[in-house]
């Protein structure tokens, strides 16, 4: 029967999505890896004024740096609730949102390589 706070076995397994890579995306201009990585530093500096707990935003930095397993690691162990299995929508565990633009997490199909 159980207590009425309780829930069925496996249920909390489904509230964490898998991880993973997001599908390619196409920026509206070829860019380099260095203005990519310009953009990544100015969201990464700015993110965490626009609300939610610093310490979510370093685990979801540390997470979209990292490879897929990794990724999964961390986020379970920051409480983060992934929404989007690509992390583009996650909350933390008292419901603020954090949401990640793509380029945070991956490589547009149209990256110019520096030379």
């Amino acid at each position: 029967m159980g207590c009425a706070g309780s829930t069925p076995k496996g249920a909390e397994a489904d509230a964490t999505k898998k991880v993973r890579k997001p599908k390619p995306w196409k920026h509206p201009q070829p860019i380099t890896m260095a203005q990519l990585r310009q953009m990544r530093d100015e969201f990464w500096d700015t993110a965490p004024h626009y609300g939610g707990r610093k310490e979510i935003w370093d685990a979801l930095r540390a997470a979209s740096e990292s490879e897929v397993s990794l990724a999964q690691a961390i986020v379970e162990s920051a409480g983060i609730i992934v929404s989007n299995a690509d992390l583009t929508l996650c909350y933390d565990e008292r419901g603020a949102k954090y949401e990640l633009p793509k380029y945070v997490l991956s490589e547009p199909t149209n990256l110019i390589q520096d030379s």
